[in-house]
C-alpha cells in the first residue's frame, strides 16, 4: 500500500460512509416494518426520534459520497508519477484490476446518493413524512453497492506498489488499435458522433423544457437524461477531447482534468453528473405528486429539478461548443475544398 495523504483520505471516507450506512440500514429496516405515523405507541416515538438523527447523518454521508468520486479521480491523477508508463489517471486506474471497477461503482453510487438526497428533501416537506419508507427502501438497495465499493477501493489502494509498469492513456484509448471498451469508443467516427451528440442533446433539452412548462413527460425526460449522460461520456472520448487537446489522436477522458487544461474536466463532469441526478429526480418523484401532504409543494420542486437539469445540460453543451469553436484543431472532414 502507498501511504499517500489522498489515499488515506479516500479510505477514511469509504470506511466512514460504510459504517454510517450500515447503522442507518439497521434502523431503516425497523422503520420499513413498523413505521405508522397514526400510532402513538412507544416504538413509533422511538422511530420518529431516530429518523431525525439518521436523516441528518445520511445527508452528510451521501454528501461525502458525492465528493468521494472527485477525490478518487484526483488521487488517481496525483499518483501518476509513481507508476512507470502512467501519464494521467487513466494509467493509475489501470494498476491492478480494481481501479476501473471502483470508478464505475463510484459513478453509480454518486447518482444513487443524489437521488436519495432528493427523495429526502421531498419527504421532509410533508408533515407526515409520506416518503419515509420509500427512501429507506432506496437506502437498502444502495447500501450493498456502497459496501462493495469500499471493498474494491480498499483492494485497489492496498495492493498498490510503486514503480509498477502500467499502460498510458494513449494505449487504453487508442482509435487505431481497438482492444477494449475505451478504444472502441475512441474509434467511433467523430463526425457522426458530433451529429448524434447535438441532435440527442437538442431532443433532451426540448423534452425537459416541455415538462417544465406543460408538466407532462417527466418519465421520458428522466430516461433521456440518463441516456444523454452516457452518450456525453462517450462523446468526450470520441470527439470532445480531440478539440480540447487539439490533437486528432488523443482521446483520453482523464487528461482534461489536469492543470495543463485548466482542470476543465472537473467542470464538465460536475455539470453532467448534476444534470443526470436532477433529471432522474424528476422521474423518481413524479409518482408522488398526488400524495396529500406533498401536493402543495412537490410539483414546484419537481419543476425546479427539471429546470436545473436542463440548465446544467445546456451549460455542458455550451462549454463543449466553445471548446470546439475556439480550438485550432481541424479534422480532415472539416476541410472545405
Amino acid at each position: 500500500m502507498i501511504l499517500h495523504p489522498t489515499v488515506i483520505a479516500n479510505l477514511l471516507a469509504a470506511y466512514i460512509a460504510s459504517a454510517m450506512v450500515l447503522y442507518a440500514v439497521f434502523y431503516g429496516a425497523q422503520i420499513i416494518r413498523h413505521w405508522d405515523i397514526q400510532n402513538g405507541h412507544e416504538l413509533q416515538l422511538v422511530l420518529e426520534r431516530k429518523t431525525y438523527l439518521i436523516s441528518t447523518l445520511l445527508s452528510y454521508v451521501f454528501g461525502l459520497q458525492l465528493l468521494s468520486l472527485f477525490l478518487y479521480i484526483f488521487t488517481a491523477d496525483n499518483l501518476t508519477p509513481l507508476f512507470v508508463g502512467a501519464m494521467c489517471a487513466a494509467g493509475t486506474l489501470n494498476v491492478g484490476s480494481f481501479g476501473y471497477p471502483t470508478l464505475v461503482l463510484k459513478i453509480f453510487n454518486f447518482i444513487a446518493a443524489g437521488l436519495w438526497l432528493i427523495l429526502n428533501v421531498a419527504d421532509n416537506q410533508g408533515y407526515d413524512y409520506p416518503l419515509i419508507k420509500k427512501k429507506y427502501l432506496l437506502l437498502a438497495f444502495v447500501a450493498p453497492f456502497i459496501l462493495v465499493e469500499t471493498v474494491l477501493e480498499s483492494a485497489y489502494f492496498m495492493s498498490m506498489e510503486a514503480d509498477v509498469i502500467t499502460s498510458c492513456c494513449g494505449s487504453l484509448f487508442s482509435s487505431e488499435r481497438p482492444a477494449g471498451i475505451g478504444s472502441e469508443m475512441a474509434s467511433l467516427p467523430a463526425r457522426s458522433m458530433i451529429w448524434v451528440f447535438y441532435s440527442s442533446m437538442s431532443g433532451t433539452l426540448v423534452s425537459g423544457l416541455f415538462f417544465y412548462f406543460k408538466n407532462r413527460g417527466g418519465y421520458l425526460y428522466a430516461v433521456l437524461s440518463l441516456l444523454m449522460f452516457v452518450l456525453s461520456l462517450i462523446s468526450i472520448i470520441s470527439f470532445i477531447s480531440l478539440y480540447i487537446y487539439e490533437l486528432p489522436t488523443h482521446h483520453c477522458p482523464f487528461c482534461i482534468i489536469m492543470e495543463e487544461y485548466h482542470y476543465l474536466g472537473y467542470l464538465l463532469y460536475m455539470l453532467l453528473l448534476g444534470a443526470v441526478v436532477s433529471g432522474l429526480g424528476v422521474g423518481a418523484l413524479s409518482p408522488f405528486r398526488q400524495v396529500g401532504s406533498l401536493q402543495a409543494m412537490l410539483p414546484a420542486f419537481i419543476g425546479k429539478l427539471a429546470l436545473a437539469s436542463v440548465i446544467l445540460f445546456a451549460l455542458f453543451t455550451a462549454l463543449v461548443t466553445y471548446e470546439i469553436v475556439t480550438s485550432s484543431l481541424v479534422l480532415a472532414y472539416e476541410v472545405v475544398y
